[in-house]
């Protein structure tokens, strides 16, 4: 089951976490990660259907599926 935008923030608010070092830990962008909570559930800007966007949405609880990402080695 999908979490709503809303808990996300309470969830991060229980923990004591902020946007920006949870995305920072698993190498997203932090703008990225802040525009996704905060946008709208019923008719969200962001769509999350590929790409980091749907990564973090998985990620967050916001939808069902897996994660796929590619590391690029340096």
């Amino acid at each position: 089951m999908s979490k709503t935008r809303d808990a996300i923030r309470k969830e991060f608010a229980r923990k004591g976490l902020s946007y920006t070092a949870w995305a920072k830990q698993r190498g997203y962008s932090p703008n990225m990660v802040i525009e996704i909570i905060n946008d709208d559930d019923i008719n969200p800007k962001r769509k999350c259907l590929r790409g980091d966007c749907h990564n973090i949405a998985v990620e967050l609880g916001l939808k069902d599926g897996e994660v796929n990402r590619q590391l690029v080695a340096a």
